[in-house]
């Protein structure tokens, strides 16, 4: 103490060094006295040196303070820590350590003093920051994902040329889009598309498939949820879709599966875009483009109380309707050859279409639309062991179109007698009808009826040489009886020109 008093320069560097220090230092002697405090001290508590330094630690008590460390501490001789509450409930650490002479007995305590309140708001500030790494890193990925994928529009009918023509002209605003259709018409890849053409195709594109979420989770699915919101949820909260989509594109398929409840936040989205996260007390801000699908009717669910009629005009802004497969035929067969391509090119095959298939599937209604047709290709190509689908490989539901255009190209052939599939011709022929009517003689009819056969197992097999196999006859007998047909009547197309071949 002398040596300080005779040495001021001393203390008053100590008094800098001191105030150079992040936390506040509080110096008190054996009797309790006030020594010095730092520059930290006077901020955190709000107190200053000139009031503190001579006066007893009690002058803390009597300023709302309650708890002082200096006591305890030159009782014992030891460390001690404690959390001090001031009169206006601000927390702060205190830890409080000893400084001895020569003699063992306390002379200095020195208390290091943390603000508590400071310490949970850096924390609460880290966790956000890390909040908003992880959503960033969330939404860059989802982005770069989308931008490697590709979903070309396969289409050759004036009717989708047309959509197409009006979906670049919305894409390239803002608005929200409704798309309508049938189920599997192709909603998901317009959705995809407008994102991709519009002024944020560089931006997180999300789909929420509602009907797949149970109703219980799917509002923290797509609002989140704040820490603890909930019994099992995570303490760090969760980001929802909304959040995760902000400047990007978020896309509700099905819309109208969602719940009244839902629907009235979505609604309040659209007109304020702001969410609240569930079991949160603060909205946030969020900009979010919405395109959202469904197939059913949503004026009739609006009339029946299914659907919220002020969400449902806010959602038809621009209203694109997607027409089903069976009314745009010109698309079928660019569709199929595509899927085909595919398919080929990930099972490793060679697979192609046969004629007659392609003239079924232009007949056939395709109530799954391009998802029946995609789906479809796919399950053929991968149990096809020929390279070609026929016709009798198509499934149950397509066989009579087969049966029907197979006669519909054997004129000459009594009809009972063309073959319907596998199992060969109908065995249920009344062949008096038919000799009567015909006028013919049974060689005749036999010889029509037999080159009919052939003609399909050579469609069937693909070759004059698999069908002889199959039929355990020699390919010299294949081709005398094909010509042996009556007058007028032609080899058929998948004979070949010569029996070399």
């Amino acid at each position: 103490m002398d040596q300080r008093k005779a040495n001021p320069s001393v203390q008053q560097y100590c008094q800098r060094i001191l105030d150079l220090l992040a936390d506040g230092v509080y110096i008190s002697d054996r009797d309790g006295n006030t020594l010095a405090v730092n520059d930290m001290y006077e901020r955190l508590t709000g107190l200053k040196k000139a009031d503190l330094v001579g006066r007893h630690v009690e002058e803390l008590v009597r300023r709302g303070f309650d708890t002082v460390l200096n006591p305890q501490i030159v009782k014992t001789g030891k460390p001690a820590a404690s959390v001090q509450t001031d009169d206006r409930g601000n927390k702060r650490v205190l830890n409080g350590y000893p400084l001895l002479d020569a003699e063992g007995r306390v002379e200095l305590v020195v208390t290091f003093v943390r603000d508590v309140t400071l310490m949970t708001q850096l924390t609460e500030q880290l966790a956000a920051q890390r909040r908003l790494i992880e959503h960033y890193r969330t939404s860059v990925r989802y982005a770069n994902e989308e931008r490697r994928k590709k979903y070309p529009i396969i289409s050759s009918s004036p009717v989708m040329a047309a959509l197409m023509v009006r979906l670049e002209n919305v894409a390239a605003t803002d608005a929200t889009v409704l798309l309508q259709g049938e189920t599997g018409v192709g909603k998901d890849i317009l959705a995809r598309r407008i994102h991709q053409t519009s002024p944020r195709h560089d931006r997180a594109f999300f789909k929420v498939d509602c009907p797949s979420i149970p109703e219980s989770l799917i509002e923290s699915e797509l609002f989140g949820y704040a820490p603890g919101a909930f019994s099992g949820a995570s303490t760090k909260g969760k980001v929802g879709f909304f959040e995760l989509a902000d400047k990007g594109t978020l896309f509700l398929d099905e819309i109208g599966e969602l719940p009244l409840s839902l629907q009235t936040k979505l609604l309040r989205v659209l007109q304020d875009s702001e969410i609240m996260r569930l079991g949160a007390t603060r909205v946030r801000p969020v900009d979010v483009r919405i395109v959202a699908a469904t197939h059913r009717d949503l004026e009739q669910d609006v009339r029946s109380g299914r659907f919220r009629g002020d969400l449902f005009y806010r959602l038809r802004v621009a209203v694109l309707h997607i027409p089903p497969l069976r009314e745009r035929r010109e698309d079928i067969l660019p569709l199929a050859r595509h899927f085909l391509e595919r398919n080929n090119a990930r099972y490793k095959k060679t697979v192609r279409l046969s004629p007659e298939t392609e003239q079924i599937w232009l007949a056939h209604p395709w109530p799954g639309n391009v998802r029946e047709l995609e789906n479809l290709i796919q399950g053929l190509v991968i149990g096809n062991d020929t390279g070609t689908i026929r016709p009798c490989d198509l499934p149950g539901s397509m066989a009579g179109q087969s049966a029907s255009l197979r006669h519909e190209e054997a004129p000459g052939v009594p009809a009972g007698m063309v073959p319907s599939g596998r199992n060969g011709p109908d065995v249920g022929v009344n062949l008096y009808q038919m000799l009567g009517k015909s006028g013919r003689s049974l060689k005749e009819i036999i010889t029509d009826v037999e080159c009919a056969i052939l003609k399909e197992a050579i469609q069937t097999h693909g070759s004059i040489g698999e069908t002889a196999r199959r039929l355990k006859v020699d390919r010299s007998t294949l081709f005398r009886k094909l010509r042996c047909a009556r007058p007028g009547k032609t080899t058929p197309s998948a004979a070949p020109s010569s029996p070399s071949k």
